[in-house]
């Protein structure tokens, strides 16, 4: 079974980043708006109730913190993927960095750049048109983050939640 660990935003930037989702992401429907803290990655069912004991104790070493929205961005030339470009913050690194251990699995596909995606697999045409576009527009918003959830994928490629961890909490 797939899993993957993300930070879903408020419903707010949710809809902000699904009024572009709409129309330039395929996977719109398949998963809402996020910033993925850990790629998919296999488990199994045995497998995942260890797991969650370790997040449990991952998201009471850390704080809630502030997710800054700064602007529009791409990962072009190596992807035609726009996004909503998160500042870096040092608890959110820091957080991405503990669900990458011996015990949840090192592997990285990716540098860490915290982003919600508003568009993926597009022509370069379609690309540098909708990136035009939106580069005039400002982008800022921000708001405090508390919880990370982890997630599991069903047959139809759809993700839904599986736990949410609260950070700070002592459960």
């Amino acid at each position: 079974m797939n899993f993957g660990i993300a930070i879903f935003p408020s419903k707010k930037l949710q809809d902000l980043a699904n009024s572009y989702r709409k129309r330039y992401d395929a996977h719109y429907k398949l998963i809402p708006p996020h910033v993925t803290l850990k790629s998919t990655f296999s488990s199994t069912e045995e497998n995942i109730k260890r797991i969650s004991a370790i997040l449990k104790d991952v998201s009471k070493a850390y704080e809630p913190f502030t997710l800054k929205v700064l602007k529009v961005s791409t990962f072009q030339p190596i992807n035609n993927v726009i996004y909503l470009k998160i500042d870096p913050n040092e608890e959110l690194s820091r957080l991405h960095e503990a669900l990458h251990t011996e015990e949840l699995g090192k592997e990285k596909p990716y540098t860490f750049i915290p982003h919600l995606t508003i568009g993926q697999n597009l022509s370069d045409k379609e690309m540098s048109d909708v990136l035009g576009q939106l580069s005039l527009m400002k982008f800022e918003h921000e708001e405090i983050i508390d919880r990370f959830h982890l997630l599991y994928q069903l047959e139809n490629g759809t993700w839904t939640v599986y736990e949410t961890f609260l950070l700070g909490e002592d459960r």
